[in-house]
């Protein structure tokens, strides 16, 4: 990202946050922009694609720790101006002031003013390579998926779009028109630098003619407008593990935004949303499927033996014990959701004893000889007697 970047967008407005925004309200609105505003929900209107565009560059430095800091320094820096005494030594020379030499030896939490500004400024002589041609780990990305309840137990491999800024495809990041090549800047001579009178003192600023780049584009990529950066939207196929459970991140190495200068790509978040079971059979409780099963009252006074459907295998069979009620939970070994360790979770069964509905006259016979073979107390009496007491 270029100098002017960093002193001429806001990324905080385009995202529509505060400058003092956490991370999670600077992701959440993103999101909603990004939905608002993504190619696939708003197609042929290039107003919208050049939007999102936008949105995804802001969030690309906004959701980065590092780069936000480097942005927010850089803006707080050239923002307000920089101002000095008229004189120190009393003679009326003017003082020449190298913002690199200034703040070289800030130390591990200052760094250097360079890694600040994408490497506008290096130390005097050139004797230190500057950051814009360090290597620079891409950044992070974030995306989200939906998935079946059954590919969500199994894992799956889904493809991901994906949209944000990396060098340029059409001019390779050189920011030229194509069979052309960019010349050294005449002015800085190739170093970025420039310098600005003031009167009473002077100091380095990024060359005007180049902007700090230390080249000159003469006939730019009609692509990136000169920038060599470009938004890019590239298909990757992501694996989904087994066992993901909904809302969960997982995290993706070196799929995230492409690294500048030969360094290392960023990471790539994927945020699961889980669909339900089809019919809503099954369900899941952390590593365990649960799922409920009707029994008949018979069933459940006398006991038997039932068939219990599992997921994507072959029913299993489950004893139920005499006198069970009904809600009672049973526990099926190694019928569950596998582990990060490799081991499987268990199938949770609850019984439901169904009452029936419509009785023939020997089933209503046989019930009122039952009732009466088990007269007892009444077994609301104590609910009864207690609910005034």
């Amino acid at each position: 990202m270029s100098t002017k970047d960093y002193l001429e967008k806001d990324f905080y407005k385009t995202l529509g946050v505060s400058k003092g925004a956490s991370a999670d309200e600077i992701k959440k609105s993103y999101r909603k922009l990004a939905r608002k505003y993504h190619p696939d929900a708003n197609e042929g209107d290039p107003k919208a694609e050049a939007r999102f565009k936008e949105i995804s560059e802001a969030y690309t430095v906004l959701s980065d720790e590092k780069r936000r800091k480097e942005y927010d320094d850089a803006r707080s820096l050239f923002g307000s101006g920089v101002r000095m005494p008229g004189s120190g030594t009393g003679t009326g020379g003017s003082y020449n002031i190298d913002f690199g030499d200034l703040f070289g030896n800030a130390g591990g939490a200052g760094g250097r003013l360079g890694d600040l500004l994408g490497g506008v400024f290096g130390s005097r002589g050139g004797s230190t390579t500057t950051s814009r041609t360090r290597p620079r780990r891409g950044a992070d990305v974030e995306t989200e998926t939906t998935l079946s309840f059954v590919d969500a137990i199994n894992g799956t491999t889904v493809p991901l779009r994906l949209t944000g800024e990396g060098p340029c495809t059409v001019c390779k990041g050189t920011g030229a028109k194509a069979g052309t090549v960019p010349r050294v800047c005449p002015t800085c001579e190739g170093t970025g630098q420039g310098s600005r009178n003031l009167g009473s003192f002077a100091f380095s600023e990024p060359c005007r003619t180049c902007r700090g780049r230390g080249l000159v584009v003469d006939d730019p990529c009609e692509t990136c407008s000169g920038s060599g950066r470009a938004m890019s939207t590239r298909t990757i196929q992501a694996r989904i593990p087994a066992g993901v459970d909904d809302g969960q991140r997982i995290k993706l190495a070196g799929k995230g935004a492409r690294g500048e200068n030969g360094g290392p790509a960023g990471d790539l978040y994927v945020r699961v949303h889980v669909k339900p079971h089809p019919h809503g059979i099954f369900g899941r409780s952390g590593p365990n499927l649960t799922i409920t099963v009707p029994v008949t009252f018979a069933e459940a006074a006398l006991g038997a033996e039932i068939k219990v459907p599992s997921l994507g295998g072959m029913p299993v069979g489950l004893r139920i014990p005499a006198g069970t009620p009904s809600g009672r939970t049973f526990r099926v070994r190694g019928k569950g959701v596998r582990r990060k360790d490799g081991t499987t979770g268990d199938l949770l069964v609850s019984v439901n004893v169904q009452v029936p509905q419509d009785l023939s006259d020997k089933a209503r016979s046989a019930l009122e000889q039952y009732r009466d073979a088990t007269a007892a107390p009444d077994l609301r009496a104590d609910l009864l007697r207690d609910a005034n007491a």
